[in-house]
């Protein structure tokens, strides 16, 4: 659980969504980063560190360069999280068209 913890929490902000939204697109270095956002580089690195953490990100180095890719593996404890509410949201939802079948369904009278 301390994964999907890390991972929402890393999620919850905004600029980290819409990184993880251009690195879903493609590798890009932190500058490229910093010019796509135009935030300074120091508040870049910050949201990197957080999205690293949860496993969401993986950072190299490539001579003077910081290249950043999404790591999908990361993305799997809140998949599967995700999945299991659905899971329990079908199986509900199918219960209660179960009982709304039969209450629609007309009950006979005993006869005198």
């Amino acid at each position: 659980m301390e994964l999907l913890d890390q991972t929402l929490t890393a999620l919850a902000d905004p600029t980290r969504r819409q990184i993880v939204g251009r690195l879903a697109r493609g590798t890009a270095t932190v500058s490229e980063l910093v010019d796509c956002f135009e935030l300074t580089q120091p508040t870049i690195s910050s949201h990197l560190k957080s999205l690293e953490k949860a496993g969401l990100i993986s950072r190299s180095r490539v001579a003077q360069t910081r290249p950043c890719k999404l790591e999908p593996k990361g993305l799997h404890a809140l998949s599967a999280w995700l999945g299991e509410l659905e899971t329990i949201y079908r199986d509900n939802y199918s219960r209660l068209d179960q009982l709304l079948e039969t209450l629609k369904t007309p009950k006979e009278k005993p006869k005198p």
